[in-house]
């Protein structure tokens, strides 16, 4: 994607390349037409564009009504927070499936106003369950690795209870709380940092910690939050089986390379040629974060890979030579080195093993 900001086009064309059957496994055809919710997210935004690369004419998506600047097909508007407006949209388009990507993920805004987050994050949960049940139909939705607050050494297993530490962690473990206890039928994915270009070109990892760079502003990360980032393209092909099997439960949807903030922002300062005296690194403890922050809620996807009979995803980020080795790594630049925002977005927000 050699553009300052992809546009949702760009996106398209590239799904278009994506290789559909990793390890000779069949990724299946979803029920259609599949209502795709959280398209304005990262991990919604490239579902979209992935799967009406796939299957035209069968993919929705849903917008709330003030969204401007949106153009993909088949994308309407609505507000999920009312099951009338969505119980209309249901009728008149009689979905078969729905990938569920929605939710407010704006950590201090959940904090600060947490009768909104639980709107966004449980509310919506609430009208769609009722939905997949009226009309019988599958729903996969996706949760986040921040139900967990952090340990040293990370590696949450689907057995052990959430212990959220903010009220976006709060909302998402009620969230999936509402899926397990009104649709039994449902699969719930534990994603942890999906890696791939927003709608807007500020949302997520990626484009958020770049539009500070790119305004010459600094950014500061936590050395010690740590996660387990996917490529969006990787996360595509398990929601695609997911969509299509029979699969009940929660499963961990992490990477399998732990990443703390620091090092995202390193890799993204290198890679999109940014000034390395931008980056600022700190302790979480070192400042009075509101939210509270987690620690390493990194997630052991063992089992995700057991019952797909594959690991679906490859670290992140792909190319080893990526990956810091020192907190001053983004400063160690070969000559002649020149990253580029156009690079940055081809090897970060993409996936090269997954491409023809």
């Amino acid at each position: 994607m050699d553009k300052l900001h992809p546009t949702f086009n760009d996106i398209f064309n590239e799904s278009c390349r994506q290789i559909d059957r990793p390890e000779g496994k069949d990724l299946g055809v979803p029920p259609f037409p599949l209502l795709i919710t959280g398209i304005t997210g990262v991990a919604g935004y490239n579902a979209l564009a992935y799967f009406q690369a796939r299957f035209p004419n069968q993919i929705h998506g849903i917008l709330p009504p003030d969204t401007i600047g949106f153009h993909a097909p088949n994308v309407h508007f609505c507000n999920p927070e009312n099951y009338e407006e969505l119980d209309t949209i249901f009728e008149k388009y009689h979905f078969q499936a729905i990938l569920d990507c929605s939710g407010n993920c704006a950590l201090k805004a959940c904090q600060l106003d947490p009768i909104i987050a639980w709107s966004l994050n449980v509310v919506v949960i609430e009208n769609l369950v009722r939905l997949s049940r009226k009309h019988s139909i599958r729903l996969v939705h996706l949760s986040v690795d921040m139900v967990y607050g952090g340990r040293e050494n990370g590696g949450y297993t689907e057995d052990e209870p959430p212990c959220p530490v903010n009220v976006y962690g709060q909302t998402m473990v009620e969230g999936e709380k509402v899926v397990a206890s009104e649709d039994p039928f449902a699969s719930i994915l534990r994603i942890s940092m999906p890696m791939g270009s927003s709608f807007n070109g500020h949302a997520g990892a990626i484009d958020w910690i770049a539009s500070r760079f790119k305004k010459n502003r600094h950014a500061t990360l936590y050395y010690d939050e740590v996660r387990t980032p996917t490529y969006t393209d990787c996360l595509n092909r398990v929601f695609r089986v997911f969509l299509t099997n029979d699969y009940s439960g929660i499963l961990n949807a992490g990477g399998p390379q732990a990443v703390s903030l620091y090092q995202m922002a390193q890799i993204i300062n290198r890679a999109g040629g940014f000034d390395p005296d931008l980056l600022f690194g700190l302790m979480k403890d070192e400042s009075c974060p509101v939210p509270p922050r987690v620690s390493n809620c990194t997630l052991n996807s063992e089992r995700l890979a057991e019952v797909l009979g594959y690991p679906p995803f490859d670290p992140w980020p792909l190319d080893p030579d990526l990956m810091p080795t020192s907190r001053n790594w983004h400063y160690d630049r070969k000559p002649g080195e020149q990253g580029s925002v156009p690079y940055m977005n081809r090897v970060l927000a993409l996936n090269s093993a997954n491409y023809k």
